[in-house]
């Protein structure tokens, strides 16, 4: 799983827009249920949070939210952490460098956007979702993003026009199919279901589609 240091770190944001389409929209739609769906006084374990900045939107939509965020890359979540301090959210962020911890409190929401498909199906996708349960109490939600395994014999080759047309360069693009081929491990929906449900978690319902990216929530059970 990669950890983005250094300049990867540095230029992640600018890159990551150009490599999803619809990455704003899913975030977007993501925090419109959450504001939905929590109180005032939630707390929101975000995996993956990277540079921060699904946190510094959300923190934007309610003033009483706190955060969890936790990132392998402790170069990611020193950008994030500045993020956080010079946005005047410091007191409202925990910041959790590695793998996530036991018994980190209550938690009402979980985020894990675009993370899982860079683990395995060996044992580690379960293991990250098995995790995340045991922080969630009953009926929380758990908000995931994923690639997935493409639905049409044309899908992954129209991810890659997408992605040009937003602005990914040839070398970009040579990247990314061989990332597509040799670095990703996609899920069909029928493995994902059964990996939710062998975690402890219900049905999966699906609020975003753009092409190979998909975005759903469950709760808890």
């Amino acid at each position: 799983m990669p950890t983005f240091q250094a300049d990867e770190a540095q230029s992640y944001e600018q890159r990551i827009t150009r490599l999803i389409p619809g990455y704003d929209l899913l975030h977007e739609l993501t925090a419109a249920q959450l504001k939905t769906l929590l109180p005032d006084e939630a707390t929101i374990l975000v995996i993956g949070a990277g540079t921060g900045k699904d946190i510094l939107a959300l923190a934007q939509l309610n003033p009483h939210w706190h955060f969890i965020a936790q990132d392998i890359s402790e170069d990611m979540l020193a950008i994030a952490d500045q993020n956080f301090t010079n946005s005047g959210l410091s007191s409202r962020v925990t910041i959790v460098c590695g793998e996530l911890e036991p018994n980190m409190g209550h938690i009402d929401a979980a985020l894990c956007l675009l993370v899982m498909h860079f683990l395995p199906d060996n044992g580690d996708k379960q293991a990250l979702l098995k995790t995340i349960r045991a922080q969630l109490p009953s009926r929380a939600p758990l908000f995931l993003a994923d690639l997935m395994a493409p639905e049409t014999e044309f899908e992954r080759e129209s991810q890659l026009v997408a992605c040009r047309e937003l602005g990914l360069t040839e070398v970009g693009e040579q990247r990314m199919r061989h990332n597509l081929q040799h670095e990703f491990f996609a899920l069909d929906r029928m493995r994902l279901a059964e990996l939710l449900d062998h975690t402890g978690f219900g049905v999966p319902h699906y609020y975003f589609k753009a092409l190979g990216f998909t975005g759903i929530v469950c709760r808890a059970e």
